[in-house]
């Protein structure tokens, strides 16, 4: 059976969501493909969207950034972690390679942990990268305190990315420059089926009520405003974390009967910050998008042009967010027009087709 490395970056679950796809698709080109999942991303995440034989191996493989919630950067931390993640870089490298040798991959493929190709190269194995960031392309955005040489650890990324034979890079994405060889892919996603008659009858829903679903990624949402929107009419809300028992506008989706993907394609609004699954999936579905911007995050301009050209998107300020100002926006957001046609999420295939070839038997 042959086996494929998956080393996945455990920054949220949006690196975890564009492999999948991609292993999924390629499952139907290679017969008895079996894959080994080396990340820190809960198990739980895969049971019901991986669809080939899988086991996994939680060993971190990279930092990617500490967050104060999904919307705010621990700048300072954040280069602690890194420094300290590259201190012990000779003894993780090794630790990797090792496994790479017992496992016995034909190939590896990385979305996006830099120590995995690294660790490819020197075990001989065929290194892909999956990406639409690269940790240097993020930490470039941070100002490093003193006592860190941000300089030596952003080298050693940009060495490490360099070992990659190549790179699928997937649309959208800043301008990516770590690898030296890269291919443009198209978006990745998998949109559901919308479920809004059932969702409906669930929720019994008023006829003039309207859902929207406050979803911000793996990143726990601790701060929002839930006694301000109490009194916003007109609107109920699904929200991916716990919700005061008191509330009577506010539902967890966590007591829902429907998955993520299933609710995104049944809502008429979604709120959120700019990342790659959820405003990809967005687009392709023409849900109006309210999110709330971060600022100084390396992929995040990309997403958002995404979103303005081909989807139906509109800003909310951080400030009117923490506020409860929300009224105005999702009114615009549900009245704005569909847009350019958006490009077919196919990635995942063009992915797939591309690293057939690595499981071929005539291939060394």
């Amino acid at each position: 059976m042959p086996l494929i490395w998956a080393a996945i970056s455990a920054h949220g679950f949006g690196h975890a969501a564009q492999v999948v796809p991609v292993l999924n698709a390629l499952g139907g080109l290679v017969p008895d493909l079996r894959v080994l999942l080396r990340t820190t991303v809960p198990a739980t995440f895969f049971v019901d969207r991986l669809k080939i034989p899988w086991e996994i191996s939680p060993v971190q493989q990279d930092v990617g950034c500490v967050q104060n919630g999904p919307i705010a950067i621990n700048v300072p931390a954040t280069w602690d972690a890194h420094d300290r993640f590259h201190r012990t870089w000779s003894d993780r490298l090794q630790t990797e390679v090792d496994a790479m040798r017992t496992a016995d991959p034909k190939i590896v493929l990385a979305d996006t942990p830099y120590l995995a190709l690294a660790a490819g190269k020197a075990a001989g194995i065929p290194s892909i990268a999956l990406a639409s960031l690269t940790w240097d392309l993020i930490l470039s955005e941070y100002e490093a305190p003193p006592s860190i040489d941000s300089l030596a650890i952003t080298q050693s990324i940009r060495q490490a990315y360099g070992h990659a034979d190549a790179a699928l890079l997937i649309t959208p994405a800043p301008p990516i420059k770590s690898f030296s060889q890269g291919v443009s892919i198209g978006p990745i996603a998998e949109p559901a089926a919308s479920a809004r008659e059932q969702l409906t009858t669930t929720l019994a829903l008023a006829p003039d009520e309207r859902i929207v679903l406050v979803g911000f990624g793996g990143v726990p949402l601790n701060s929002v405003p839930f006694e301000k929107l109490e009194a916003l009419t007109g609107y109920r809300f699904l929200f991916d974390g716990t919700v005061p028992s008191t509330s009577t506008r506010f539902i967890s989706t966590r007591t829902l009967p429907f998955s993520f993907r299933t609710l995104l394609a049944s809502v008429d609004v979604i709120m959120t910050k700019p990342g790659y699954g959820t405003v990809v999936e967005a687009v392709a579905l023409q849900v109006p998008t309210v999110y709330v911007r971060r600022y100084n995050f390396g992929d995040e301009q990309s997403l958002v042009e995404y979103l303005h050209r081909y989807g139906r998107g509109l800003e909310l300020s951080m400030d009117d967010f923490m506020k409860g100002h929300w009224a105005t926006t999702l009114e615009s957001a549900i009245k704005l027009p569909a847009t350019t046609p958006p490009p077919a999420p196919n990635g995942a295939h063009e992915a797939a087709a591309i690293l057939v070839p690595y499981f071929q038997p005539n291939r060394s």
